[in-house]
């Protein structure tokens, strides 16, 4: 974080981050999410690459889902975390509708 907050000292205007959640806390990935939602709301565009598929698409205009290194979906956010079966598949949405014998 304090790497973030030196670049916004600087006044940049576009920001690429590589996985800025990885290895932290829960309480710490909420404040860190929380950061860079300030930060873009404050007029830096924001490019991020995150295993956290749905927070990051949470505070994303468009995003892009991989797959083994291969583009799956190109989409807006919105549009991406509103599909169930996108949800199902990529965002940690369980198999929903499945039932125990």
């Amino acid at each position: 974080m304090a790497e973030i907050l030196q670049l916004l000292v600087a006044g940049i205007e576009l920001m690429l981050i590589d996985e800025p959640s990885i290895g932290l806390s829960p309480i710490l990935v909420g404040e860190l999410f929380a950061l860079l939602g300030e930060i873009r709301a404050g007029g830096c565009s924001i490019l991020m690459i995150e295993q956290n598929a749905k927070r990051a698409l949470e505070m994303s205009d468009f995003g892009i889902v991989l797959e083994l290194g291969q583009v799956r979906i190109q989409d807006t956010a919105a549009r991406i975390l509103a599909d169930e079966r996108i949800s199902q598949l990529f965002l940690g949405g369980g198999l929903g509708g499945t039932q125990a014998a």
